[in-house]
Order: structure tokens, then sequence, then C-alpha cells
């Protein structure tokens, strides 16, 4: 539970300016404001608070783990324009997004392709599985060559409106850009959709945990 005394120190003082009643109305503002700060490190990685992308400003939209019992395999972070506590909020804004995974621990690509294709199944209907299909195999095409995604290796999926997806591994592009809000919004569904395998991390995703 956080207190008054694990506020960070700059909200104590601001808090310590204002009058008691003021302040005791600021005060939950405060303690959630410091409750999502608490996510980032988070499974022991530190994530930037803000990058920025198309000439764009990216927020640090919420963190989360992905684990199965006491497997640790990745931390993701989420990075939008406008803050977003909802899958439909995430979805539907406009502008870049990035989604940054940072792994904890070494998965062969085919995993990560096999985990992709179910939860593209599970949180898109089929006409629309049926229109991205060549470009989730052009998804595929880029990620398998890798053979395996190494412990402490860095993911970024980058949105730029105007050119699609683009793949990033380690900071080296993979590939060219994979066209279309529609393919990176069914890409982004399988993180933060209401079929989700993880429910904790769209939850810390969305900044709800």
């Amino acid at each position: 539970m956080i207190s008054r005394t694990s506020l960070p120190k700059c909200c104590l003082w601001a808090l310590s300016r204002l009058r008691w009643p003021l302040a005791s109305l600021l005060l939950p503002l405060a303690l959630a404001c410091a409750a999502a700060e608490a996510q980032n490190p988070i499974g022991g990685v530190r994530f930037d608070p803000s990058v920025q992308l198309a000439g764009q400003v990216l927020q640090l939209n919420g963190t989360g783990l992905r684990a199965r019992f006491w497997i640790k395999a990745y931390a993701a972070g989420l990075y939008l324009g406008q803050r977003a506590q909802s899958a439909d909020a995430a979805l539907t804004q406009p502008g870049a997004k990035r989604l940054q995974l940072r792994m904890l621990l070494a998965v062969p690509a085919a995993e990560f392709v096999k985990a992709l294709h179910l939860g593209v199944a599970r949180n898109n209907p089929p006409e629309l599985q049926a229109r991205l299909a060549d470009r989730v195999a052009a998804f595929d095409a880029m990620l398998t060559p890798l053979g395996e995604v190494k412990k402490g290796d860095t993911v970024n999926l980058d949105f730029l409106p105007g050119r699609g997806l683009l793949f990033f591994h380690n900071g080296r592009l993979l590939g060219p850009a994979i066209a279309g809000d529609e393919f990176y919004s069914a890409l982004l569904r399988v993180f933060v959709g209401e079929h989700v395998s993880d429910e904790g991390l769209r939850a810390g995703l969305l900044g709800q945990s």
C-alpha cells in the first residue's frame, strides 16, 4: 500500500505548499501517480519515460510482464501520444505508437510466431485475418530468421502513420515496413485485446495495475 510518506520528494514538496483541505483533495491523485511510477522499473528493466518517433513525442503508457507461473519471458512497454486506459482508446488514437519488448530469457523465434498466430486468431474476426494473411506471413519472414530472441534483446514494434509497422531488433530494422493501420492494430490486440494470453500484461500496458 502506498502512503503519503512513500511519495516522491517533489510530490511531497508540492503538497506541503498547499493548504491542507486542498492538499487532501490532491493526495489521491499524487498517490495514483506514485503507483504508476512503481511499475518502472519492472522485472529489473527500466523503460524510458518518453521516446520520439516520427517527429512525435510518445509517453510511456504502461508496462507489464509476460509471465507463466514463475517464468518471466519479457517486460513490455507501450508508448502512445495520449494516455489510454482501454484497448479501444489505445487502438483508435491517431499518430505514432511503439510496443517495446525487453527479453528476460531466450525464446525461440518459432515460439513467438506461434504465439502471434494464436493471439491474432483469438482477437481478430475471421474476415480481418483473411485480409491480413499476407502481412502476417511477411512479419513471420522477418522474425523467423533470427532463430532465437536472446535474453537482453530489445524488440521495437513501431507504427508510423503512412508507413505502417517497422520491426526493430536491437536497433536494427528488419525488412521493409508492413503497411496498414489495421495490421498494427491486429498485432497490438495480441497484447491488449479482449482475449489475451496474459491479463496482467494487458492491465499493465493500459496503466490499469
